[in-house]
């Protein structure tokens, strides 16, 4: 049989959204081709979700080993073997390397080796170590995700970005973190976990915007409690050598000394390169590529899903829109990403949990709100002499009585947040929390048992 095409589908990145779009559409028998130029699992499993998990697991260690004491145990002094640690994540990330290339082979995906450009709306090239290739494709998906943005200061290549955290060496005895973003406020709390003196510098009024506004204020008095010199209204304004590390500029004329300073200072999609302007692929702001609902771009060929598309940069919703995309194109097309509700986690400490709507999105779309809120010590900090206190509220259209928003802050909050994600979807009522029975003693009960409105 011949075909017009090399492939049916032709994916250009292997991370989250790109892997499961190419091992999904060649479960449904299309012939499916995928180009990466570094290691399969894009961001998220090589620099961004999973070995943060697992670094931010390693510096809790830090607090429960603090903790263990007011329950009668003596663990002595502990010291932490950073090379051990950073050669056990190494070893967990190659395995998750070979899970994600087994599971394209297996579905008969063709992987080619090298970075790969588009040069109209079914051709590819892909410049691998044996030379130029080109392809071509009945459809195209673009998945190639995000990259760092570094502040353009003097000095600026003195820094680091989150891709380099996890390799550092030696371990940063000083750090200095410039963001107010999720990713600065979860390395500001792993790394000071770990035990490095960390100052967090943030240009705004208060760290992790687009957040609920209590819950950001909540946050920022817990990371302090934690040691993190959390300066706001503060911008580096250069970083130079130093005869004991990296000197940083503020721009009140004061100075800081770090062996570190890491920029998380934003995220912008990872387009360089890829061929769109010659192929008159839409863009917008920072080169995001320009999709409908269906996720196509402005060549009908040509998708696109994940980071590059500056929507939600979000792992899970990088594999929905993928699902989306295989379904349109070799299912039965009913398959739509919704938006709406996704929640999300932040892994500081303590963790950040999620969904729906923040109080002032919800005063701004609905006449009347009721907000109800609960401040408290968990029952585990009664005996560990921690300060650390947990945050939850909810967020409720008075006229439907809907809750709309749900927010934590306390341990294990993104565990508990899931769980509450699904009721939220499914519409419910602050009735129906109310008639749910806690389950005692947890902090999530409070979710359930919150009667009197503050506000």
């Amino acid at each position: 049989m011949r075909h017009e095409h090399d492939f049916d589908f032709f994916v250009i990145g292997g991370g989250s959204g790109g892997v499961r779009a190419a091992r999904m559409a060649a479960q449904r028998g299309a012939r499916v081709g995928l180009a990466e130029a570094a290691a399969l699992g894009g961001t998220c499993v090589n620099v961004g979700c999973i070995p943060k998990k697992l670094y931010s697991h390693a510096a809790h260690y830090s607090h429960d080993f603090a903790d263990a004491a007011g329950f009668g145990w003596d663990v002595g002094e502990p010291r932490l073997d950073w090379a051990r640690l950073k050669a056990n994540r190494a070893k967990e990330i190659a395995r998750l390397n070979g899970v994600y290339e087994q599971l394209l082979t297996g579905a008969g995906v063709q992987i080619l080796r090298g970075w790969a450009q588009l040069v109209d709306g079914h051709t590819i090239k892909v410049e691998t170590t044996t030379g130029p290739r080109t392809h071509t494709a009945g459809h195209v998906l673009i998945a190639t995700g995000g990259t760092a943005s570094v502040p353009p200061i003097p000095g600026a290549s003195l820094a680091v970005t989150s891709d380099s955290m996890f390799d550092l060496a030696p371990f940063p005895r000083r750090l200095v973190v410039v963001g107010g973003g999720y990713i600065a406020c979860e390395f500001a709390s792993i790394f000071r976990g770990l035990g490095a003196e960390v100052t967090q510098l943030y240009r705004g009024e208060q760290i992790l915007r687009g957040f609920d506004d209590e819950v950001r204020h909540f946050i920022a008095g817990e990371m302090l409690k934690t040691g993190i010199d959390l300066r706001l209204g503060t911008e580096a304004e250069s970083l130079s050598k130093a005869p004991g590390g990296i000197e940083v500029m503020l721009h009140d004329g004061s100075r800081l000394e770090a062996d570190t300073v890491l920029f998380a200072t934003g995220r912008v999609p990872n387009v360089e390169g890829l061929g769109l302007d010659a192929a008159a692929v839409r863009q917008g702001k920072h080169g995001a590529i320009e999709v409908d609902a269906h996720h196509r771009t402005s060549l009908p060929s040509v998708f696109a899903v994940g980071d590059v598309t500056a929507r939600l940069q979000l792992t899970p919703v990088a594999l929905a829109e993928a699902m989306a995309v295989v379904d349109h194109l070799f299912g039965d097309g009913r398959r739509r990403m919704d938006y709406d509700g996704v929640p999300t986690a932040v892994f500081t400490h303590p963790n950040i949990g999620t969904v729906g709507l923040t109080e002032a999105q919800a005063r701004e779309k609905f006449a009347h709100v009721a907000v109800f809120r609960s401040d408290f010590k968990p029952l585990r900090h009664t005996l560990s002499g921690s300060s650390e206190r947990c945050l939850l509220k909810l967020v409720v259209d008075s006229a439907s009585d809907r809750v709309v928003g749900l927010h934590m802050v306390g341990p294990d909050a993104g565990e508990v947040v899931q769980g509450f994600a699904v009721a939220m979807k499914a519409g419910a009522t602050k009735a129906l929390f109310d008639a749910t029975i806690g389950i005692h003693p947890t902090v999530a009960e409070e979710f359930v048992t919150m009667r009197e409105a503050v506000r």
